[in-house]
């Protein structure tokens, strides 16, 4: 039997495009839970779990960016900043988590929506690495910009 190339590159993208999409549903469903915490939590309640989550990665390692970006991030969850930062997360949750849903259902309009949107990001997140860079920011525009073509190409596969 004869190993064929194209099918099993096409085989991979049908992979990549479905891990993609129930990866962006299920982070839509953790923003939103996240938006709802926030909105619904104390500041001061929220600022304790940050630091609970987060003691024993900083015993391991008192210099870790990600567990002192969340410690810094946390003394700051007061007033208009945690309603801000609770409606964004639940905003930016549901749409992702509608878009997964819909494109999971074979809704069409469902992925240009989303090509659109992620471009869009994509190019918030570009701005912002253009001022303070950073090599998880920029995997995170990379996965999206593979994303956002595996969509394209699942949407053109669909019209036909």
């Amino acid at each position: 039997m004869k190993w064929d190339r194209g099918r099993a590159r096409e085989k991979f993208l049908n992979w990549a495009f479905d891990i993609g999409i129930w990866f962006k549903g299920v982070d839509g469903a953790l923003e939103m839970l996240g938006g709802i915490l926030f909105l619904v939590t104390s500041p001061r309640l929220l600022n304790h779990l940050i630091v609970v989550l987060t003691q024993h990665e900083l015993n391991e390692d008192p210099g870790d960016l990600i567990a002192n970006a969340f410690r810094h991030a946390g003394n700051h969850l007061y007033g208009k900043t945690r309603l801000i930062g609770g409606a964004y997360l639940l905003a930016h949750g549901a749409i992702k988590l509608f878009l997964a849903v819909g494109i999971l259902r074979g809704r069409l309009w469902c992925y240009p929506t989303a090509v659109v949107l992620i471009s869009l990001l994509v190019l918030l997140q570009s701005s912002r690495m253009g001022l303070h860079f950073s090599f998880l920011m920029l995997f995170l525009t990379l996965v999206d910009i593979a994303l956002a073509l595996l969509i394209w190409r699942e949407y053109r596969r669909r019209k036909r």
